[in-house]
């Protein structure tokens, strides 16, 4: 069983519901939204990523032999069930909106219509793909506005939670605007320019670190980029200079620890007074957007960050108030109505209004009603096929940008207020939610 490809990484009421829904024949069309309930706190937006994971998911959803006999075997269920999924796949509609969507709370992210067994197997492996690509692709985004001109590089693949985490950090930082990553897979997976030099255990493998520079030098002359604080980060730099007097051609240094401000205003000046203005200093060490933002207000003289263990597991807001909750079954709109957790009913579509290239509002209606404004969801995937082209992971980073670039200055705040983005609910859609409240349940 590889469990990235599995329909059993899921929860097993999905199973059991499943279960009981062909028990009663219930095999009518549901209609079911994925979104965001509330914004983390000092968030103005998130990101929606991971819809070309889920696509590809579940175009290829499939139960392997080896999961059937599970199913017979584990207890759970009617002995015939197993059979009943031998031949399942996913036959339905999906609309969507692109990678790399902003959006805010309440809009869904996607639809799935589709018979109601199949709509609600899928939940929890389309919510865990969304969930994760999301989280990590809206705090680097924030990272990326902290930073302004600065460059940025993901360094957390030993820190992530798990392969799948660890690739989609790297996917997720490089469509926000970071320059690169430091895992390798997703170089060759996703394109993405690798970044990295060497470990503080380099330099202690040498008896001396300017031998280790030299070294390292000699095996890279085109990526000579220095670790300068195994030892004493004001003799590190030092020693950069003597190997740049000794015609080694230095790009970088990198400060891994202590007062990282300070400690890059004094490397600054030694290399400036040894005619080393070129060489660009590099920073990292258990940061994240809100260290990036201090270290550029404090005018710290920082060209780049290597950011890694607080973004890859998210370590602030590790989660997002995602849902993936019924809309309509059989043509009828359904609604939760939980203390702190109701959400709007019907198939829903966004609309988006620009004034001057800045978006200034949304407008949450019912799909078939024909308003003004930017339609944010298209379909992705009809009776079960992809109907949209897969997307490169430049065309994603390039709608991110000019996402983040229209949004108003106060939703890109790191401290933004939650509602500062104007989402206005359809008189419709107001009506819909009155008309299914009244409803006998």
């Amino acid at each position: 069983m590889e469990p990235a490809h599995s329909p059993l990484l899921t929860d097993l009421y999905q199973l059991t519901m499943v279960d009981s829904y062909l028990q009663q024949g219930m095999h009518g069309p549901a209609s079911f939204e994925l979104f965001s309930r509330k914004l983390p706190p000092g968030r103005g937006f998130y990101i929606a990523s991971g819809i070309e994971a889920v696509i590809d998911w579940l175009t290829a959803m499939r139960f392997s032999d080896a999961e059937l006999a599970w199913i017979r075997d584990c207890g759970h269920f009617r002995a015939d069930l197993a059979d009943e999924l031998a031949d399942l796949h996913f036959t339905g509609h999906v609309e969507a909106v692109p990678d790399g969507t902003i959006l805010f709370p309440q809009e869904p992210i996607l639809r799935v219509t589709a018979p109601l067994p199949e709509a609600q197997l899928i939940e929890s492996r389309v919510m865990n793909l969304i969930h994760l690509h999301s989280l990590l692709t809206s705090k680097a985004a924030r990272a990326v506005l902290a930073a302004g001109d600065s460059s940025l590089v993901d360094f957390g693949m030993r820190r992530a939670h798990g392969a799948e985490a660890a690739m989609a950090a790297a996917r997720s930082t490089w469509i926000a605007g970071y320059a690169g990553t430091s895992t390798c897979l997703a170089g060759a997976q996703y394109g993405i320019p690798t970044v990295g030099t060497m470990a503080h255990s380099y330099v202690l493998a040498f008896d001396r670190e300017i031998d280790a520079f030299r070294a390292f030098a000699t095996a890279h002359p085109k990526n000579v980029v220095l670790l300068i604080d195994t030892y004493d980060i004001t003799d590190g730099a030092r020693k950069v200079t003597q190997l740049a007097g000794e015609g080694y051609p230095v790009q970088g240094v990198r400060i891994d620890s202590g007062d990282l401000g300070k400690e890059a205003q004094r490397v600054r000046e030694i290399l400036d007074a040894a005619g080393l203005g070129q060489v660009r200093i590099l920073v990292s060490g258990d940061l994240d957007e809100y260290a990036v933002s201090r270290l550029r207000a404090d005018g710290a003289p920082i060209d780049g960050f290597g950011l890694g263990t607080r973004m890859d597991t998210a370590a602030d807001q590790p989660h997002l108030d995602m849902a993936y909750k019924l809309q309509e079954y059989r043509g009828v709109a359904r609604r939760k109505r939980s203390a702190g957790k109701v959400h709007w009913p019907g198939r829903k579509q966004v609309r988006r209004h620009f004034t001057n290239g800045v978006a200034t509002g949304d407008t949450l209606c019912l799909a078939e009603e024909d308003r003004d404004g930017v339609p944010l969801l298209t379909e992705v995937i009809d009776r079960g096929q992809r109907t949209r082209t897969a997307e490169s992971t430049d065309t994603i980073r390039q709608r991110v940008q000019q996402g983040l670039a229209a949004l108003p200055a106060d939703c890109r705040r790191l401290d933004a207020d939650a509602n500062a983005y104007p989402v206005e609910i359809s008189a419709q859609l107001r009506a819909c939610a009155q008309a299914t409240d009244r409803q006998p349940h």
